[in-house]
């Protein structure tokens, strides 16, 4: 059975990696082996690691961490316990292959809930299954609470209980509860939220509505006030509980975007975000009943992003702009816990300070420190001591000084609309008649670049290389308009929005124009393929890794499909013409290709199946156009296994010094 399978086992190999990472812990600034101190760039091998451990999470009591914890293979994933008093791991949940912690809460000092998720490849973004499990500190006593497998109590007994599973709440204090959001098989048009007792696997209902996919806001006595999120027709909606129903709010408060999130310390207001008419996302506060409602936070041109909450009783102090270098912009700069950012922040020059959590005393604090340049560490501060020690380190083989700077930019495209974006400036380079190459995100709706350490973009500035990161229409960061803006505009308005780009880092003499090329994972994949159709002899060349090529085929085959409102975002996002999908789909318009490409893809890919890159290769083979091939088995949405990724890294090097030449020389 599933919890069987579950019971804390260390595997011998497992357990030593993370006993490095406990020990790296006391010197987490060691280079890698094969690293160097010299000018030379790093090797191949130092982008094409990855960070064994993130998503820690500090117990109630403080003198515990959990912290997910993958293979050296990529493929095995488990949740570690680490003894915060000497970084020792106490017990290791090893998951089957595949399967992730994707949410991981404390519930009481020995108690965690966890919900689960798969992870297909290094591109993939975990995709909960819908998997609740509880787990004693210890991994002795577990329960399987909710999930499409019928393997929990309930369902061992006859009852009807699969289906998809969230933690949608806790209490204000861990008393080993929390609040579990359902939504059944079966019922697709109906969400539940329960109180479940983690350590006995006993729950009682909350609130029971005909609505499918809601999120909940649950109040300080229990009850379910607020639902809110994309129906089962990718349509967003909000309700208020009111007289015992549930009823739509109305326009005025709604306005495109209206999310509660948490009550204030008083319980009677709450805070929430939202956009009255689709631009960029504000922070508020008002009262539960639409009342007296004030603006917190917002930006004119970004999001209102993460917040910087203090110990319970918890409540912001600080909101981080999403657009550029992020930014706090304070609340109340003068609460203890905004004074302790500020003079944490102040002993991290040139960082970002990002407060994870408190215990429940207030005396200890999770933070994690990162950039542009440094993938980041977290730390423990001690408020008796006054001491803030380093725990564990994303990518210690990697050294700051050594890395890229990431500039934001702004520029207009085209029709005049403000875009935004970055240039990884290779290192010891003047800006100027640079090598670029374009590196479109994923996604594309709701993901955005940001200014943070990016691998690619790293990999390539070590290589002499000017990297452009653009976040185009239909990207996340800007509001829910910004972000429709980019529905049924994939070969199109999307493109032109990155071809506006490169237009532009010419104008500014940044880019050379004669030595430009694309590279792109999953949507990115399709952007390279598409922008060098939309812009011909603007690119020397195109990199689809992992990519979609064939819009038709995505109600065919993959993942998106298949999951809960999956087919109502593809039509909303690509729409349902097949003239229209055929003329934005690379494979059908391979004869435009006026440039080599490279193609790589895993043959395990669940996103983005196999069948698409076979489907591209076919269409540029039967053109006659130069394609370089690259196919991996075992391999999914991006390559799990340190040698797989090297082995990408240094052929996409190679392909881009034959068609765009070396990257720009050191300048002494």
């Amino acid at each position: 059975m599933f919890v069987r399978n579950l019971v804390a086992t260390m595997l011998l190999g497992f357990a030593c990696v993370l006993g490095s990472a406990a020990a790296s812990a006391a010197d987490t600034d060691a280079p890698a082996s094969g690293a160097t101190e010299s000018a030379a760039p790093l090797p191949v091998s130092a982008f094409a690691s990855r960070s064994l451990v993130g998503s820690p999470r500090l117990s109630p009591d403080g003198q515990y961490l959990s912290v997910r914890t993958d293979s050296p293979s990529g493929d095995m994933h488990a949740l570690a316990i680490y003894r915060l008093s000497d970084m020792k791991v106490v017990s290791l949940l090893r998951l089957p292959i595949y399967e992730v912690p994707v949410n991981t809460v404390w519930v009481s000092p020995g108690w965690l809930v966890v919900e689960l998720g798969k992870e297909f490849g290094s591109l993939d973004q975990p995709m909960a299954t819908g998997e609740v499990i509880s787990s004693s500190i210890d991994g002795k006593r577990q329960h399987y609470l909710y999930g499409y497998k019928p393997v929990s109590r309930r369902a061992a007994a006859g009852q009807e209980d699969e289906g998809f599973g969230s933690i949608v709440g806790l209490p204000a204090k861990a008393d080993g509860s929390f609040y579990l959001g359902e939504q059944p098989w079966g019922h697709e048009n109906r969400s539940l939220v329960y109180k479940v007792n983690a350590e006995h696997d006993t729950r009682d209902l909350v609130t029971d509505m005909n609505v499918a996919n809601m999120n909940f806001l649950i109040d300080p006595e229990g009850k379910a006030t607020f639902a809110f999120g994309d129906n089962s027709d990718f349509e967003y909606v909000a309700y208020r509980h009111v007289d015992g129903q549930w009823k739509p709010l109305d326009a005025q408060q709604v306005g495109q975007r209206f999310a509660p999130f948490d009550y204030a310390p008083d319980g009677q207001n709450i805070y929430a975000w939202w956009s009255k008419d689709g631009g960029p996302l504000a922070l508020i506060q008002e009262n539960q009943n639409g009342a007296d409602r004030k603006i917190l936070a917002q930006d004119g041109f970004a999001n209102i992003g993460d917040l910087q909450w203090t110990a319970p009783p918890r409540q912001p102090f600080a909101a981080i702009t999403e657009s550029g270098i992020p930014r706090p912009i304070f609340i109340d700069a003068n609460l203890p816990a905004a004074q302790l950012y500020q003079a944490l922040a102040k002993n991290f020059p040139g960082e970002f300070v990002d407060f994870i959590n408190f215990s429940e005393d207030g005396n200890k604090l999770l933070f994690f420190v990162s950039s542009d340049r440094d993938p980041g560490a977290w730390y423990l501060f001690d408020a008796k001591t006054h001491n803030a020690n380093k725990l564990l380190a994303v990518e210690q083989w990697i050294k700051p000084a050594d890395m890229a700077e990431r500039r934001p930019i702004r520029f207009k495209a085209g029709d005049g609309v403000e875009l935004d974006g970055f240039l990884t400036i290779p290192p010891h380079r003047d800006l100027a008649n640079l090598p670029m190459v374009l590196v479109p995100h994923g996604g594309p709706h709701g993901v955005k670049d940001d200014w943070f350490y990016d691998d690619d973009a790293q990999f390539l500035a070590s290589r002499g290389y000017l990297v452009l990161q653009v976040n185009y229409r239909g990207s996340g960061g800007r509001g829910p308009g910004f972000e429709h803006s980019g529905y049924l505009k994939w070969g199109t308005r999307i493109q032109q929005d990155l071809i506006d780009g490169v237009k532009w880092a010419i104008d500014q003499h940044y880019a050379d124009a004669s030595r430009i090329c694309v590279y792109g994972g999953s949507f990115g994949g399709y952007s390279a393929l598409m922008s060098v159709i939309r812009a011909p002899h603007l690119f020397k060349c195109a990199i689809g890794y992992a990519g979609i090529y064939d819009l038709k085929m995505m109600y065919e085959k993959g993942d998106i499909r298949s999951s809960q409102f999956g087919r109502s975002y593809l039509s909303t996002v690509i729409g349902k013409d097949d003239a229209e999908l055929d003329a934005n789909s690379p494979d059908k318009l391979a004869d435009r290709i006026d440039v080599p490409v490279f193609l790589a893809h895993g043959k395990d890919d669940q996103r983005a199946p196999f069948a698409q890159a076979e489907a591209m290769r076919d269409a540029l083979d039967a053109a006659h156009k130069t394609c370089e091939w690259m196919a991996v088995p075992h391999e999914g949405h991006g390559f799990y296994t340190e040698a797989d990724r090297a082995d990408f890294l240094t052929r996409m090097q190679a392909f881009l010094g034959k068609y765009i030449g070396p990257g720009a020389p050191l300048q002494h």
